[in-house]
């Protein structure tokens, strides 16, 4: 029997997994796989990397699959105009979908003791309940369930006896609802709108403030394959001028993310020398779209930044990006939310939670 598995869909998902195993005993370096999931995020040589830095046993590339590759359940998904027979096609998708998805696994999940999976919302976490395997599911991103509980809206609409059919195992909802579902790990229980008894508070500065000088070395050799660059980038202001990050998300089409960019960058980074920080998902091309700015290379979580002496903004500017709350090296953190995004988008349309 082996120890540890995480299944990670981001960036971010393997940098907590890097914070969880270094707060684990010396001895206990060498003995978890990881498991890089490229449904969702170009990992593109993250894999050679962790490897590189020899704390893992084993880190495995998954094909996972989306919905959409398997057209057998494209008639499953379909309104049927109520809800009883709604139900009933979920229940056949729920198996379906997970004995599709089987070919796929990469591992065998069943000789793990412990399996931490973040966003058991894919693909996996059907799977995972198909064969009866107990996980342990992980927050998707930092306080993410604070502005989008996604089981909940995803869910919306008979909620109790949806969770109560997903607790039998007979369809599936995500986020600690499934029956296989041992718990759910969180960072701040308190911010959330919605509790549930399976919420697990592990907060992450702790785990942040116990690395020594070693391990933040690995975060960033993991991460960053040319950190100086940064520093470099950020020296070059003229005398007095101040820096602003600008964090951005895959957020409507890309004419009007340029557009929303353009207006952030007016009305918040005005005077600023501003450096613009694309998500790992967000492929559209900055640089171009930007010449007068800095684009930072590279795809990590901004909380690797923290661990490079002389890395530091005077302003961060993020629409709905929880990890803003964790940058530990801006002086001024601006989260301007749904009432920023009314402005391009149907009114209403990002306010997740208020619609539960």
């Amino acid at each position: 029997m082996k120890d540890r598995i995480y299944v990670c869909h981001t960036y971010y998902h393997v940098y907590v997994t890097l914070l969880k195993e270094f707060a684990l005993s010396k001895e206990a370096k060498g003995q978890a796989t990881v498991v890089l999931s490229k449904m969702s995020t170009d990992f593109e040589n993250l894999k050679s990397r962790l490897e590189s830095i020899g704390w893992f046993e084993e880190v495995v590339e998954f094909d996972e699959k989306r919905h959409t590759f398997f057209p057998e359940l494209e008639e499953l998904r379909k309104d049927r105009g109520n809800l009883v027979s709604n139900l009933f096609a979920r229940m056949k998708y729920t198996k379906l979908y997970a004995k599709l998805q089987e070919p796929y696994i990469p591992v065998d999940f069943s000789k793990y003791r412990d399996i931490y999976v973040f966003c058991d919302s894919d693909p996996i976490g059907y799977y995972l309940n198909y064969k009866h395997l107990r996980y342990h599911a992980m927050e998707d991103g930092y306080n993410c369930l604070k502005v989008f509980d996604a089981a909940r809206y995803d869910n919306r609409g008979c909620f109790r006896l949806k969770a109560f059919l997903a607790s039998l195992n007979l369809i599936f909802i995500q986020n600690g609802y499934s029956k296989y579902c041992i718990d759910m790990e969180v960072n701040d229980r308190k911010c959330l709108k919605y509790d549930y008894r399976k919420y697990v508070e592990v907060p992450r500065k702790p785990l942040e403030e116990r690395l020594d000088e070693e391990e933040k070395a690995l975060i960033v050799r993991a991460f960053m394959e040319n950190a100086p660059r940064l520093l470099e980038e950020l020296s070059g202001a003229e005398e007095g001028q101040k820096n602003a990050i600008v964090l951005t998300e895959e957020l409507s089409d890309e004419e009007t993310r340029k557009r929303i960019f353009s207006d952030l960058i007016g009305e918040y980074c005005d005077g600023y020398r501003v450096f613009i920080k694309p998500h790992p998902k967000d492929l559209l091309d900055y640089e171009a779209a930007f010449p007068e700015h800095i684009v930072l290379k590279g795809r990590y979580p901004l909380e690797v930044m923290k661990f490079i002496p002389g890395v530091h903004f005077h302003r961060a500017v993020a629409i709905f990006t929880q990890a803003i709350e964790n940058m530990d090296f801006v002086d001024e953190k601006l989260f301007l939310g749904a009432d920023f995004m009314d402005r391009y988008e149907a009114e209403g349309k990002y306010r997740y939670n208020e619609k539960i």
